[in-house]
């Protein structure tokens, strides 16, 4: 449950990092190089994490990635807004899943 919901929440972010890498190189906030190369390694990254969600070490790189989005504030500051809602929903999305995995039964072997 846990790989599921972390691994959509990190797929929407990549999709946000993709329109922010537009947004900053559309409003010339960053040169075009830049803008869209970071964009593209974040976005990478972000797939990439979202594969692996079932070992634990990536769902900590996932969480660092929460705060990664939060700093793009730091060049349009709505992304703090955004930032700040992706990290409440991932959050969310762990412990929810946590509460759920507590309540299913244990998997009976044969």
């Amino acid at each position: 449950m846990r790989e599921s919901l972390l691994s959509i929440v990190l797929g929407m972010e990549a999709a946000v990092i993709f329109f922010a890498a537009l947004v900053v190189f559309g409003l010339h906030v960053l040169a075009p190089l830049p803008a869209l190369l970071g964009g593209g390694i974040a976005l990478v990254v972000l797939v990439a994490l979202a594969g692996l969600q079932r070992w634990t070490w990536a769902v900590y790189a996932g969480a660092v990635a929460q705060l990664g989005l939060i700093l793009l504030g730091i060049l349009t500051p709505a992304m703090y807004v955004v930032g700040a809602v992706f990290a409440a929903l991932w959050i969310y999305c762990f412990v929810r899943s946590r509460q759920i995995e507590r309540r299913r039964p244990p998997a009976e072997s044969e």
